[in-house]
């Protein structure tokens, strides 16, 4: 079967929910078409030059990274600087370049219950839940001849938004009956008598605080007198989602025994470590790349060890503080693991899927820091 970017799409949203990605993150299609053809797919932690240059080479048609290329808008693409010169060398291979970041850090399953896996940690739960978005089911009612022209509408606003896709809706014909009163003024009927008419019923999803808004200007368009509507409230989704994790060790260890167990279980070269070496640690907290902004949440869990990247001197010194221990395993230590783990995921769903497509690991990336020792 014929395989588009657009199909991958699916399925990446499938495995890491693009509603999952952090509100000032990118993830997402970078670079592309959703309709280009996708043979060959790559997997890799960063879209660097080098990354993608050997992509190309391999006639690679969607190269998916964990890091975003675009975080912010661009005001300008030069080909001579790095992002430039990658959208110039994706575009004329037609290469596409997807991103899954925060959402593949937040799922279940994802790069934090791996890190919790290879731990051994057990009753493992979030560490920062995500603030919860009220969301409404809105149910309306139209005429079968005005039905497009209160989509087109609708969709103009932000309602019909799940997970990576827009415009959202569910369309039923159905017949709707009513009496117009002595002071109506009907579009249709006439006053005191039964009438009835084809209609359609429109279903959509509207966040809460877009209700309101959503409502009235559907009213204003709608051509009857009084618009029929319902808005059901929905539960959140319930899981293990959310930024970084927390569990408990089989049994109690010394904080600097069980930082040579982290260094061996992601296999690194090195790790850096915070706190008293004879604390003993039973309950950990785990945040992959880079977690300097769940340190509150951490102190707050009541673990007595915090696993991540990219810790600052102060954050180093607050833990101190605390009495807490903190082992750094590097951002890239933390993340490059998901790499074959996404593979696996991504090659299951193609094959459940009936999809003539390969996939591969990029081969060339190593942790940009390298350790020194006497």
């Amino acid at each position: 079967m014929s395989v588009k970017v657009s199909d991958i799409i699916r399925l990446m949203n499938e495995i890491a929910p693009q509603n999952l990605a952090e509100v000032w993150d990118n993830s997402g299609l970078q670079i592309g078409d959703k309709n280009w053809p996708v043979q060959s797919i790559m997997v890799a932690l960063d879209p660097l030059p080098d990354v993608v240059e050997d992509a190309c080479r391999k006639k690679i048609n969607l190269l998916i990274t964990h890091h975003p290329l675009i975080f912010k808008p661009l005001s300008s693409i030069d080909f001579s600087t790095a992002v430039g010169s990658i959208v110039q060398l994706s575009v004329q291979n037609r290469m596409a370049l997807f991103a899954a970041h925060t959402n593949l850090d937040s799922v279940s399953g994802g790069i934090n219950d791996i890190i919790s896996e290879k731990l051994g940690l057990k009753e493992v739960s979030v560490l920062s839940k995500p603030e919860q978005i009220d969301k409404y089911k809105l149910v309306f009612y139209v005429p079968a001849d005005h039905e497009k022209s209160l989509l087109e509408i609708l969709f103009q606003t932000r309602a019909g938004a799940i997970g990576g896709y827009t415009c959202c809706s569910f369309r039923n014909p159905g017949t709707g009956t009513f009496t117009p009163g002595v002071s109506s003024k009907p579009f249709s009927g006439s006053i005191g008598i039964l009438s009835q008419v084809d209609e359609v019923r429109i279903e959509t999803v509207v966040n809460g605080e877009n209700l309101d808004a959503v409502v009235a200007l559907l009213k204003k368009h709608h051509p009857y007198e009084t618009m029929a509507y319902d808005a059901y409230p929905l539960v959140p989704e319930k899981g293990n989602q959310g930024l970084g994790r927390v569990g408990f060790l089989s049994k109690r260890i010394r904080l600097d025994q069980f930082s040579d167990q982290v260094r061996k279980a992601l296999n690194l070269n090195s790790v850096r470590v915070v706190g008293d070496p004879g604390l003993l640690v039973e309950k950990v907290a785990v945040c992959s790349g880079s977690g300097a902004s769940l340190l509150g949440d951490f102190f707050a869990s009541g673990a007595q060890v915090f696993i991540s990247g990219d810790i600052r001197y102060h954050d180093a010194r607050a833990s101190e503080e605390a009495g807490a221990g903190i082992i750094d395993v590097g951002h890239f230590g933390s993340e490059h693991l998901v790499v074959n783990v996404l593979i696996q995921k991504l090659r299951d769903a193609i094959l459940a899927k009936g999809m003539d497509v390969s996939i591969e690991a990029c081969n060339l990336e190593k942790d940009p820091f390298v350790v020194y020792s006497s």
